[in-house]
């Protein structure tokens, strides 16, 4: 492992070959990380779980596991083994190299998780523990349990029905492309802030998830701008 990885985790293994498994993916040998993964994944969803439960106490069980779910998937944890320059450290078959797997979300969360998981094995709970703290500081200071777990248009009809606005309406405007290949084009529409968002996904429900993404950032600038020129 290169110092300056081994400086960003906060960790010196004792039993080396525990983290050179950790960073093995199975296409570069038979003793691969998938194992260790699977430890490293109860261990993270275990010292997330327990952070959140210290510092949300008025949070109940539902939404505690709805703020995990949000914050241990495969995106955040890419985020985070991108942030260790994981991805140079991971030994890869000949394939997945020239193919770019180094950057591959799945390969890089596997990695972070196994990755975990060594240091647990190597160290006890209490030294994964202070890993995954340092790693995921930033996502847990960060972490909002009023917005982590809900989508776009979850957050964008909450935020309407605080302000005892209509829901908004979602229009299909066009479809186009092969039956397995659509592209679906629809609108998001708030008569009550004068709006008419589009968006595009690959499914309806995809294309309404980014016309309610974008619709909500524009409702909000259109009321910090109705303040501005109300003060």
């Amino acid at each position: 492992m290169a110092a300056s990885l081994r400086t960003r985790l906060g960790y010196t293994f004792r039993q080396p070959e525990l983290l050179r498994q950790a960073l093995t993916h199975r296409s570069a040998a038979a003793l691969h990380n998938e194992r260790l993964e699977f430890v490293g994944d109860a261990v993270l969803n275990c010292v997330v779980g327990v952070t959140l439960f210290e510092r949300f106490r008025a949070l109940p069980e539902g939404d505690l596991s709805r703020v995990r779910a949000a914050l241990v998937n495969q995106d955040t944890l890419a985020r985070v083994a991108r942030t260790l320059e994981l991805g140079s450290e991971i030994a890869l078959g000949e394939g997945e190299l020239k193919s770019g797997g180094a950057d591959r979300p799945s390969i890089l969360a596997d990695a972070l998780e196994a990755l975990f998981g060594a240091v647990f094995l190597d160290g006890g709970f209490d030294a994964a523990r202070a890993v995954i703290v340092k790693c995921f500081g930033d996502v847990l200071n960060q972490a909002d349990p009023a917005a982590l777990g809900k989508d776009p248009k979850t957050r964008l009809q909450e935020w309407l029905q605080a302000r005892r606005l209509p829901v908004p309406e979602y229009v299909v405007t066009a479809t186009s492309g092969e039956a397995h290949a659509q592209l679906f084009e629809v609108e998001c529409r708030i008569p009550a802030l004068a709006l008419v968002v589009p968006g595009q996904g690959a499914s309806r429900r995809a294309a309404e998830q980014a016309a309610a993404e974008a619709a909500g950032l524009l409702a909000i600038q259109h009321e910090s701008g109705a303040k501005r020129g109300g003060d």
